[in-house]
């Protein structure tokens, strides 16, 4: 099986810039694990959207798309949960 590349969004890296440190690190170890297994237990496909998914981090979402084909998930999201579906 091979690893995934995780790529974040500016949007999404400024997102995680913002949390506080404690968050900052469940979210980056969460994008770690990723790389080997982008649906792990838990995760959800979003309605709407044709191949995008969210992980819950504690009271955080992390928003991302998986392409099989070229073995790569783009992060464009992380937010509260509370704030984490609206556009």
């Amino acid at each position: 099986m091979s690893r995934y590349r995780v790529e974040l969004t500016g949007a999404a890296a400024k997102q995680i810039r913002r949390l506080d440190p404690a968050a900052q690190r469940r979210v980056l170890a969460a994008l770690t694990r990723l790389e080997v297994d982008p649906r792990p237990a838990g995760v959800k496909k979003l309605t709407g959207f044709d191949d995008a998914w969210r992980i819950r981090i504690g009271d955080y979402r992390v928003l991302y798309e998986i392409s099989d084909k070229t073995v790569l998930v783009t992060v464009f999201r992380v937010a509260h949960r509370r704030e984490a579906y609206g556009r």
